[in-house]
């Protein structure tokens, strides 16, 4: 796995092979990373099931202000802090929780929420349920979901949705009442 754009591109990431996670593809990431270029830059992001950290030193490497890793899985945890530590990374912090706890112990607001849990979990709707009820999301925040089956998406905005064989992409936006 490389970073495959900004102040890092090109930099190698460990941990591709952690038994239970399953990285995002090349081509998914580059599809992802160039929906959401234009809100990159400044962001605050968590990445709720981390896995090596992929997707979150992508932003840091695309210059998001701040990033929180987490995974429930303590191998994960290990080769974030190393992949964090070979970039020389600060602006970042890793946590190992389960995602229901991470949700509930964080009081921050995200530019962008990455949710790409383990496939056999179907958790993704009810953490868009928490993540409403938390307001974890700013005004304009997105979240990024990764699935092999379609999810329900209520109070919120399909902002784009791309298919890859077994897996979808859907990027969401909160859903706002005009008043």
């Amino acid at each position: 796995m490389k970073v495959i754009s900004g102040s890092l591109k090109g930099r190698n990431i460990i941990g591709f092979n952690i038994e239970g996670t399953r990285p995002t593809m090349d081509r998914v990431k580059e599809s992802v990373f160039a929906s959401i270029q234009d809100y990159l830059k400044g962001s605050i992001v968590l990445d709720l099931f981390a896995g090596s950290g992929n997707l979150g030193i992508e932003c840091i490497s695309n210059y998001a202000k701040f990033v929180y890793f987490n995974d429930k899985n303590i191998e994960s945890v290990k080769v974030i802090k190393k992949n964090l530590s070979n970039f020389n990374i600060s602006n970042a912090k890793v946590l190992n929780l389960d995602y229901v706890k991470c949700l509930n112990t964080i009081d921050t607001k995200f530019d962008l929420i990455f949710l790409d849990p383990p496939y056999k979990m179907k958790v993704i709707s009810n953490i868009l349920d928490i993540i409403i009820k938390k307001d974890l999301l700013t005004k304009n925040g997105l979240v990024i979901c990764e699935s092999e089956s379609d999810i329900i998406y209520n109070n919120y905005d399909l902002y784009k949705f791309k298919n890859y064989g077994s897996k979808k992409v859907y990027i969401l936006r909160r859903m706002y009442e005009d008043k």
